[in-house]
C-alpha cells in the first residue's frame, strides 16, 4: 500500500488487509482464467503484484488492455501514486497441484450440471495423475433433495497435523450457487517431497524415514 509513517503493529494489519482485498478482487474478476493465488512484493522504487493464473492470456488480454486496466483500478482503489505498482501475470506450472485452480474446476463443473460424484472422482484423478501424495474433496449442501449434507471424496495420503500440514497440504474453500442452494467446496492437496522446491516443500517429512542399504565391506 501506499507508505506512511505508521506503527508495525499497524502496517502488518495494512499489509494483511490490503492482500485480502487485492485476492477477493481478482478472485471476483479472473474466476473463469483460472485465477490461482496473488503474491505482493515491495521494492523500493515500486510495489510488484504478480498474479498467478492457468490461462495467462486472458489475464493480460488483447495487446494488454486488461491488466492495464486491472492496475488502473487497483491504483485508484489503494491510493499508489502513478507508476508505483505494476501487475504481471504468471503461468501456474503445476495446474494438478494449485488447490484453488482445482477447486474453481470443480465450481465451473458443478454449475455446469455435471453430477456431484463425477464431477469430484474427476479432479481427485486428475491431481493424482499430477503426482500429489493424496487429495481430499468435500461439498457440502443441498446435493440432492431438500436435505443438506456432506460427501467427502479421498484418495492417497494426507496429514492432518502439525508442522507437515502446515508444509504440505494446499487447500481452497469456494462456494457454487445453484438453484437448489449454495453448495460449498473444499479441495485439499498434498503435495509431493521435492528437493528443487518446484513441485513441493524442499523439506522432507520429519516422520518419514528411509533405510539405507548396508555398504558392503571390501575383503
Amino acid at each position: 500500500m501506499a507508505q506512511r509513517n505508521i506503527s508495525k503493529k499497524r502496517k502488518f494489519v495494512a499489509d494483511g488487509v490490503f492482500f485480502a482485498e487485492l485476492n477477493e478482487l481478482f478472485t471476483r474478476e479472473l474466476a473463469e482464467d483460472g485465477y490461482a493465488g496473488v503474491e505482493v512484493r515491495h521494492t523500493v522504487v515500486r510495489t510488484e503484484i504478480i498474479i498467478r493464473a492457468t490461462r495467462t492470456q486472458n489475464v493480460l488480454g488483447e495487446k494488454g488492455r486488461r491488466i492495464r486496466e486491472l492496475t488502473a483500478l487497483v491504483q485508484t482503489r489503494f491510493g499508489f501514486t502513478a507508476g508505483s505498482v505494476e501487475l504481471y501475470a504468471e503461468k501456474v506450472a503445476y495446474r494438478g497441484l494449485c488447490a484453488i485452480a482445482q477447486a474453481e474446476s470443480l465450481r465451473y463443473k458443478l454449475l455446469g450440471g455435471l453430477p456431484v460424484r463425477r464431477a469430484c472422482y474427476g479432479i481427485i484423478r486428475f491431481v493424482m495423475e499430477s503426482q500429489a501424495r493424496g487429495c481430499e474433496v468435500i461439498v457440502s449442501g443441498k446435493l440432492r433433495g431438500q436435505r443438506a449434507k456432506a460427501m467427502k471424496f479421498l484418495d492417497g495420503y494426507m496429514v492432518k497435523s502439525g508442522e507437515p500440514k502446515r508444509q504440505y497440504v494446499t487447500s481452497a474453500v469456494r462456494h457454487v450457487l445453484l438453484r437448489q442452494g449454495i453448495l460449498g467446496v473444499k479441495v485439499s492437496i498434498m503435495l509431493p517431497h521435492d528437493p528443487t522446491g518446484r513441485t513441493g516443500p524442499k523439506e522432507p517429512q520429519p516422520d518419514v524415514v528411509i533405510v539405507l542399504d548396508p555398504k558392503t565391506e571390501a575383503k
